[in-house]
Formats: structure tokens, C-alpha cells, sequence
């Protein structure tokens, strides 16, 4: 679910189910139709999330490369406890912003 704000300047989309192999060529559909109105910034709120798998990782770094080019930003919220770990674990905190559940208020 996207909710674009700011005159198309930035968007939000929220997965609200867990981002795995399953779901994310679904996932990854949405975030190419957001790329297409080149946003200034994505937030990917991870509300709902409780597991995320390599190759739902492997969509948000294909879409924060994507915004990269673009000179648009990415920022990850409400990360729960396990996936802020893994993010920090592959040192994405260093590419794009991530925030736990708790540090989104």
C-alpha cells in the first residue's frame, strides 16, 4: 500500500506483511511504479513485518539504488527488533536510515 505526500515528493508504502520470496515480486512491482514518478524520498514503513529474507533485502537495496541515482533518499521505519538487527548486521544503516519500532515515536 503507497500513500504518496507532499505533492509526489515523497512517498510511503507500507508492505504489512512479512517480505520474503513469496511476496516480493509483488513488492517489487510497487516500488518499480514509485521509481517511475521519481520521488525525492521513499519510506518504506515496515509495520507488520516480522520477517524479511534475502530476497526481500535484495528489493530494498535494488530500490534505494534505484532512488540513489535519482538523488532521492531511503529511509526504513518501524523495523522490528530481529530485522533492524539483520540491517545492521549487512551495514545498510551506513547507505540508508533505519529506525526500530520504538525510535519511530
Amino acid at each position: 500500500m503507497t500513500n504518496p505526500s507532499e505533492g509526489g515528493k515523497s512517498v510511503i508504502i507500507t508492505p504489512g506483511k512479512d517480505v520474503v520470496a513469496s511476496t516480493a515480486t509483488a513488492f517489487k512491482a510497487e516500488l518499480y511504479a514509485i521509481m517511475q514518478e521519481k520521488p525525492k524520498k521513499l519510506v518504506i514503513d515496515l509495520t507488520g513485518v516480522e520477517m524479511i529474507d534475502s530476497i526481500g533485502i535484495g528489493v530494498i537495496i535494488a530500490a534505494y539504488n534505484s532512488l540513489r541515482a535519482i538523488g532521492g533518499l531511503l529511509e526504513i521505519i518501524n523495523a522490528s527488533r530481529n530485522i533492524y538487527k539483520v540491517f545492521l548486521a549487512m551495514r545498510l544503516n551506513h547507505h540508508f536510515s533505519i529506525k526500530k519500532i520504538d525510535e519511530s515515536y
